[in-house]
């Protein structure tokens, strides 16, 4: 069937993508005599660095030509609250994705919570544009497969930095092509011939976080003295963290709370990993 074959080509498309970079760009490992270099070599896990750096540089290159400008009359055009809608109508066509990997995970107070939203945001929140779950304390989170791979210890393998989608690694290589086959509209899309469904989606999506996490970004650029290497490092972060659903052993013996209960509701001050590799490293 054509949806079928369509199908397969985004899935072979993606897999290409993290062949190719694991074939070239390799970086020289150091003297094993340097115990010091080595161990930092192998703390940073990134042994395609020279062509990770070179995909920032294309991805800085996009941002300031497109999603950049874009995101900066979307911030202007839309009142706050229309934003809003644009993000919760997006979180909530995640919804079945993130359900099926609370289920997969065998978090199933989470993924009633999930269903929850998802019925009462599709119904009462027209169509998800207003978050009406979380007034009866279902409150959002997000699930995907690669967090559902490292929940059970499957390891994430060297760093990435994909074209156009930024900061990766193997097991989140491999989550995104499964996400994409679990997502009903992946379906809807071909079966019905309106696959933009999704282009319109993700491009809403990549606009709407660019634009939240504008003076954030730029702010980061000015404070790094290797803004690769702190994309990096951010990135790491931001996947453990989503991996235990925000949980910090140390802060729940010694505080009794997690880090997910410190992120405002809202998500303005969430940490994104999505566009902040588009930025330009410095120059060496």
């Amino acid at each position: 069937m054509d949806f079928k074959v369509k199908l397969d080509r985004r899935v072979l498309a993606t897999g290409a993508v993290a062949a190719t970079l694991f074939m070239s760009g390799c970086a020289t490992p150091p003297d094993p005599k340097d115990e010091a270099a080595v161990e930092a070599y192998n703390e940073a896990n990134d042994p395609l660095e020279p062509m990770n750096r070179y995909f920032v540089e294309i991805n800085h290159l996009l941002d300031e030509m497109l999603l950049k400008p874009f995101a900066g009359y979307y911030h202007t055009a839309l009142p706050q609250f229309a934003q809003d809608g644009v993000r919760n109508a997006v979180r909530n066509l995640h919804s079945p994705t993130i359900f099926a990997n609370d289920m997969l995970q065998g978090s199933f107070g989470r993924a009633g919570d999930t269903a929850g939203r998802f019925f009462i945001n599709s119904t009462i929140g027209l169509a998800g544009l207003f978050d009406v779950a979380d007034n009866f304390g279902m409150k959002y989170h997000d699930e995907d497969f690669g967090q559902t791979l490292g929940w059970y210890k499957v390891g994430e393998g060297p760093y990435l930095m994909l074209p156009v989608l930024g900061p990766s690694n193997p097991r989140d290589v491999s989550g995104r092509i499964v996400d994409y086959a679990l997502d009903p509209l992946t379906w809807v899309g071909y079966i019905y011939n309106v696959g933009w469904i999704n282009t319109v989606r993700g491009g809403l999506e990549g606009i709407d976080t660019r634009a939240r996490n504008m003076q954030a970004i730029e702010e980061l650029q000015k404070g790094s003295v290797d803004f690769y290497a702190t994309i990096r490092s951010l990135y790491r972060q931001h996947r453990n963290d989503a991996i235990r659903n925000g949980e910090d052993p140390n802060d729940v013996i010694s505080q009794g709370i997690t880090t997910e209960d410190q992120i405002p509701s809202d998500g303005k001050d969430a940490p994104t990993v999505m566009l902040l590799p588009t930025a330009k490293a410095p120059e060496t």
